[in-house]
């Protein structure tokens, strides 16, 4: 299996010292392991987007089965993002790297689904909560055994060591402000 990415399915990659490629795949030169040459490096980032992508594609099929068939990946972060003591819009907002409004509209969405309610903030009466209501604990609950179950799927395509293998690679690489819910701020919306 020399290029693992349809070149069908993604855009042509353009070496900026060379034109376009025409190599399908090789890359560099110099072997990696087991005498291979090294994949390209726009492999890596659309790897770890189709795996990503599968995985939160076989999650929300799960949870549409499992009661939840409104819910949207978006909606997820918004529900971490709101916590299980509640926020407000605006810290809501600032969590997902989103206006004040733009917040408002995706909690106004998680209310009118049943995940969320607005309630005031006994700390403060000027100040209004987005809480989570049973249903979104539900979906959050749901969630996570979800993804226990899609970790363990994992484990077994490729084996437990190499998971965590894998795992502990990309907590060495990735740093750790990276963890974060803004993900609208990179993919646009």
């Amino acid at each position: 299996m020399d290029n693992v990415v349809d070149e069908k399915k993604v855009n042509q990659v353009v070496d900026s010292r060379n034109g376009p490629r025409s190599d399908h795949g090789a890359h560099n030169a110099a072997p990696g392991s087991a005498g291979r040459p090294d994949a390209p490096g726009y492999e890596l980032p659309l790897l770890l987007f189709a795996g990503f992508r599968s995985l939160i594609d076989r999650l929300h099929d799960e949870l549409a089965r499992q009661g939840h068939p409104d819910i949207r990946p978006a909606h997820g972060f918004a529900l971490q993002a709101i916590g299980l003591p509640g926020s407000t819009a605006s810290e809501i907002g600032r969590r997902l790297g989103v206006s004040k409004q733009a917040a408002g509209k995706t909690v106004d969405r998680l209310i009118a689904l049943g995940y969320a309610e607005r309630a005031d903030d006994p700390g403060d009466a000027r100040r209004k909560l987005v809480r989570l209501t049973p249903h979104g604990l539900d979906a959050l609950a749901r969630s996570a055994a979800v993804f226990d179950e899609l970790r363990a799927s994992w484990a077994d395509t490729l084996g437990h060591d190499r998971l965590r293998e894998l795992e502990a690679s990309l907590r060495t690489a990735v740093p750790p402000e990276a963890f974060r819910l803004d993900a609208s701020s990179w993919l646009g919306s």
